[in-house]
């Protein structure tokens, strides 16, 4: 039989409540709970549905990967990281400080990974986070100026509590391009966060940007109030691709015998 009081909770839009309701109301018989105390669980869930859902919304709008959490990093494949640090990190201090994080290392070590995961603790404490490819983003700044959508992109591109721009360096960049990323560095600069990784050493910046100076100018800004962590290792990708090899050859012998 429908609980009296569903009708009324969906009309008020308060789906969290019609989903608990039952469990709720046999909790508050079997444990004697007040009035007041059975209202407050029902608020509690209320609350914990919307926070779920603005979460996900969040993160639909932020282009994280929400499998690339911190529970799915391992850490055994990169021994020399300091998991105190990332600890530290992963409370998002360091945001609300507005100071920067440069993660720096070979190929397929871990680093997107591990700036997505503090992206997403980010978006859990509410922070608004923007997660794209340098190279996407710098792109989609140079379409915004042709069809009117600069002003808004550009906007949001310098409000997100948290800017995370992967693989920087991996293509020299144009002018305009290197323009605008020097600016997005400059706007920011004491005022937001930053996250760039990157396979390039800081003295290859100035061939990607194309100009010493912009090189300069935004690595001064960048490293100003920051932390840089440097992650060595072997890739994630090839370790994976010789363990299957491994996996295969090992399996070979016992299938020719098991013929014979």
């Amino acid at each position: 039989m429908l609980h009296p009081l569903v009708p009324k909770l969906r009309q008020l839009k308060m789906s969290g409540m019609v989903q608990t309701l039952e469990v709720r109301a046999a909790e508050a018989v079997q444990q004697s709970l007040s009035p007041v105390e059975f209202l407050a669980l029902l608020l509690d869930d209320e609350l914990e549905r919307r926070n779920q859902q603005r979460l996900v919304r969040r993160l639909a709008q932020s282009g994280c990967d929400d499998q690339k959490t911190f529970a799915r990093f391992d850490f055994a494949a990169a021994p020399g990281l300091n998991r105190t640090f990332i600890q530290d990190l992963a409370t998002c201090t360091f945001i609300t400080r507005h100071e920067n994080l440069l993660l720096c290392g070979p190929t397929g070590v871990g680093k997107s990974h591990v700036a997505n995961a503090l992206a997403i603790e980010a978006l859990k404490r509410d922070l608004h986070v923007l997660f794209r490819s340098t190279q996407h983003l710098l792109g989609d700044l140079h379409a915004a100026r042709a069809n009117g959508t600069h002003a808004r992109l550009w906007a949001r591109v310098l409000q997100v509590d948290l800017l995370v721009l992967d693989d920087f360096g991996l293509q020299a960049l144009a002018p305009q391009a290197a323009q605008d990323l020097y600016d997005l560095i400059s706007e920011r600069y004491e005022h937001r966060s930053l996250v760039i990784t990157s396979n390039r050493a800081f003295e290859e910046w100035a061939a990607v940007f194309g100009n010493d100076l912009l090189a300069s100018a935004a690595l001064d800004r960048l490293t100003h109030h920051a932390h840089t962590l440097v992650i060595r290792g072997e890739s994630y990708r090839q370790h994976s691709r010789r363990k299957e090899l491994g996996n295969i050859s090992s399996a070979l012998p016992a299938a020719v015998s098991s013929e014979r």
